[in-house]
This record gives C-alpha cells, structure tokens and sequence, in this order.
C-alpha cells in the first residue's frame, strides 16, 4: 500500500496482479472467477454496504484488468455499480445562509429556482434551476456552493455528465484520455482498460525470445516511480519478466526535440505533438488550431519507429505513466510499431504477479538518452529540449518565444490566444497532467519528489548533449 498514493490504486493493482497470475498460468475461467473473493475473503464489508456488493465491483475489475468493453473505443471505463456514493451534485445553499433582507439569489435568478422557508433561509427548487451559477456569484456570504463530483471537477473538458440514474457518463466525442478522471474518483469507479493480459502473452508466445524479440520501452518519468529501489534494478526487473532488452523512450524524446526544432524554425510557429491528449484537445475542441501541431510524432513513436526498422519482428511495449498512451497507439497505424501500452501501476503488478523481488537484484544498465531527453518527463522538459536542440543545429538566430502550459486548463487559454493572433510566444508546449508526465493517472505516485527524481535522473545521463546521444543511431 505505501508504494501507492490511496487505496483505490491498491485496489486496482490488487486486481491486475490477480488477473496477471492467471495469465502467466494460462487464463482458467475458474480462477478469475475467484479473484473477488480472494482479495475481499469472509463476510465482513470493508468498502461498501455489503460484502456481495463489493466483490460485484471486484468482478467488473477484473473485466477491465482482461481490456474491458471491446465496442468502447474509449480507453477510459466507468463502472456503473461502483458509481453511487457521491452527491448528486449541482448548486445547493449551505448553513451560511443568514437569511439576509437584500435577497441577492432570488432577484438575479432568472428561473425562480430559489425560495424562502420561514426563517428567511433560502433553497433552490432544482426542477427549475438550470446551474447557471449566478446565485453562488452574488451571495454575499459565499453560501450557495457548486457540488460538483469529483470526477466532474477533475475533467478540464467538460466530457462527464450524469446519468437519469444519477452514474457518471463520458462522452467520448468530448474525451481526451488523460485519466484525470480515473485518479481523482474517491471510489475508483472511472478506470483505463488494462492490456496487461495482452503483454504477458506477448512475453510468453516470444517463447524467451528466440522467436522475436520484445523490448520494452520506458518513460524517463519512471525516475519517480520505484521509489524503493534502484532503477537499475527495475531494469533487471524488466529482464525477469522476460523482456529481451529495455530501451528509453527518451531517446525517442532526444529524436523529437532535434527534429522539431527544425521544424519550428522554419514554419515559425508550431505546438507540441508529445502528449496525446494534449494532441486530442486540439483536434476535439480547437480544430482551428490542428494544423499547426508539430508533424513530429511522439517520443513513444519516434523511437519505436526506429526499433522496428532495425528488427521488423520485433514486439514492442511502451512503460509509462500515460493513460491516453492506450489511446495513442491504437490510432492509425501506430499499432504497427507500438504492440500495447501499460502503465507503471500495471509494471509494479507484473512485477508482483511473478514475485519478482526488486529489492533482491542486481543493478542493470540503463543509459541511452541524454539529459534533455530524460527532462520531457516534467513540464517545461521539452522547452527546454527544444532550446538546446536550435543551438546544437545552429539554429540560435530564430527568436524562440516558448509558451509552457502546465496542464490542460492552461493549454485551454495558451490555445485561444493563439487563436485570436494574440499569443506572444510562438511555441506551445502542451501538457494535459499538471506537472507533465510525472503527474500521470498512471503514475504510482504524485508529487513535487517525482520532479527532482526526473531532473537528478537527467544529470546522471551520459551523454549530456542531444546529438551525441542520437549521433550513435543507424541512419
């Protein structure tokens, strides 16, 4: 449980390390059946109004821990039965209301939704009231709040919306697959679709690599993640579950900042192209802006593209933080050279799944990018890439004006300036997490550590300049 920020990630990757140990085994029917109770045993509730209730919930985990709703393209799942529990939101008076005489509410309401009971204190009739908010605005004593749910409150996009039975709804047309949904619902009842299942029969039909080869491709923002161990005995970890070899994504990510610079340079104004739900806001709810996104592709892609030139029959999956990486690679044909994606929740349930004692092992070597690429992990990461790359590639003359949005709200307004033609950079570095991809849903933890881990796992990077570290690529 400490290798986890709340017990509903416990929860999740109690699950997914069940499901995992029947997939190694080879998937019995009767022993994912069982999973339910075996991590809820006896009679006692301990989440819910009854124990039968909760193994209910369990038995739709583990649904989604086997990939969830094939006809849902979404990555992103709500859980019907587990979303119950959370107010039904919408403005409502509090105790503050003094029952004043000026009755501000009531005369800027255009609806008569708000009425007095006998001792002057004000409510609101929610068969009229259409949430206009201007109630909240004008009451002097800041009595009318908003309850908006959690999920509600943590989507910047406006894609959830209640059900007539009152259980969260995510409409996919609006939906970018951040998880931010996913890792702020108190009651775990959003959740991603895991591929876990997948990636372990990858790995076993591999038959230890003689008949292809699986790589596994991590993001630097593993560097606070695993906290209780070295990262080099993750990457021996890795070797454990049967992966051939373990390569950085942010190679990939040296690979997008010396092409993207370019690319900058020479059509003057572009925005990033690294965070998928970043890239699906854009063509979601500003298209006008979608021709100015980098035709660079994604770390995660760069470096799998080159992977797979090298060895065409080789399986590759992507380690991250991301849940809108689940999205990405099944778009177009990216699932080409990305074979599935996982999260490091899902990697530290693998781990677990085989009893692979971290702690345990010798230190591997990891050592293939440089430091700018390890930085693209936190916000800000790859301004900086960027800037570096125009001075190694002699482009130092071009008037670089970043604009570095830490989350999707400030994309939101970084994105409406530039709409407008008032936008005073002229490089959008988008990032829907806050804090980039260190505040990841898939992230094991959250927190201002993870961004001194990313930047002293930079400084230990070898090669310290862009192009040393890609001049050693096969072109």
């Amino acid at each position: 449980m400490d290798r986890f920020d709340t017990k509903v990630q416990y929860l999740k990757y109690s699950v997914r390390r069940e499901v995992a140990k029947c997939a190694w085994k080879g998937m019995n029917y009767v022993d994912l059946a069982e999973i339910p109770e075996k991590i809820i045993p006896g009679r006692k509730a301990t989440m819910r109004c009854c124990v039968y209730k909760e193994r209910a919930i369990l038995g739709e985990r583990v649904k989604l821990a086997m990939g969830g709703d094939k006809s849902n393209p979404n990555v992103i799942e709500v859980i019907g039965i587990a979303c119950d529990d959370c107010p039904s939101g919408g403005y409502e008076v509090t105790n503050a209301c003094r029952g004043c005489l000026a009755h501000r509410c009531e005369a800027v309401c255009k609806k008569d939704a708000i009425y007095f009971d006998h001792t002057q204190k004000a409510h609101i009739d929610k068969s009229k009231c259409i949430g206009c908010g201007m109630c909240s605005k004008v009451c002097p004593y800041t009595a009318i709040i908003n309850l908006k749910r959690p999920c509600e409150n943590s989507c910047k996009v406006n894609a959830i919306t209640m059900s007539k039975d009152l259980y969260a709804e995510i409409n996919n047309e609006k939906c970018i697959s951040c998880g931010a949904c996913v890792y702020q619902c108190p009651f775990g009842a959003i959740s991603d679709k895991s591929y876990i299942v997948d990636v372990i029969d990858i790995i076993k039909k591999s038959e230890n690599n003689t008949k292809y080869k699986v790589y596994a491709v991590v993001a630097p923002s593993i560097a606070g993640q695993f906290t209780y161990v070295k990262p080099g005995q993750v990457v021996t970890g890795l070797k454990e579950l049967g992966f051939f070899s373990i390569v950085e994504a942010a190679l990939g990510a040296d690979m997008v900042a010396d092409a993207e610079c370019k690319e900058l340079a020479e059509k003057g104004f572009l925005t990033s192209s690294c965070c998928p739900a970043f890239v699906a806001y854009i063509k979601k709810h500003v298209p006008s802006m979608a021709e100015h996104i980098s035709h660079n592709p994604s770390p995660m892609m760069m470096i799998a593209a080159y992977m797979k030139h090298l060895d065409p029959d080789s399986k590759i999956i992507f380690i991250g933080p991301c849940t809108a990486k689940k999205m990405e690679f099944k778009e177009g044909e990216n699932h080409k050279m990305i074979d599935s994606v996982i999260t490091f929740e899902e990697l530290q349930a693998l781990f677990d799944s085989k009893e692979i004692d971290l702690a345990s092992l010798e230190e591997g070597h990891l050592d293939n990018a440089s430091y700018y690429g390890r930085i693209f992990a936190r916000s800000g990461g790859l301004t900086d890439a960027v800037a570096q790359a125009l001075k190694e590639n002699g482009l130092e003359n071009f008037d670089y004006k970043p604009i570095v949005c830490d989350g999707i709200e400030q994309c939101k307004i970084a994105l409406l300036k530039a709409s407008k033609g008032v936008l005073s950079g002229n490089f959008i570095e988008g990032m829907a997490c806050v804090d980039g991809c260190i505040g990841g849903a898939g992230c094991l933890t959250h927190g201002i550590k993870n961004k001194a881990g990313v930047d002293a796992y930079g400084r230990e990077a070898m090669e310290k300049n862009i192009h040393d570290a890609i001049g050693v690529l096969i072109k």
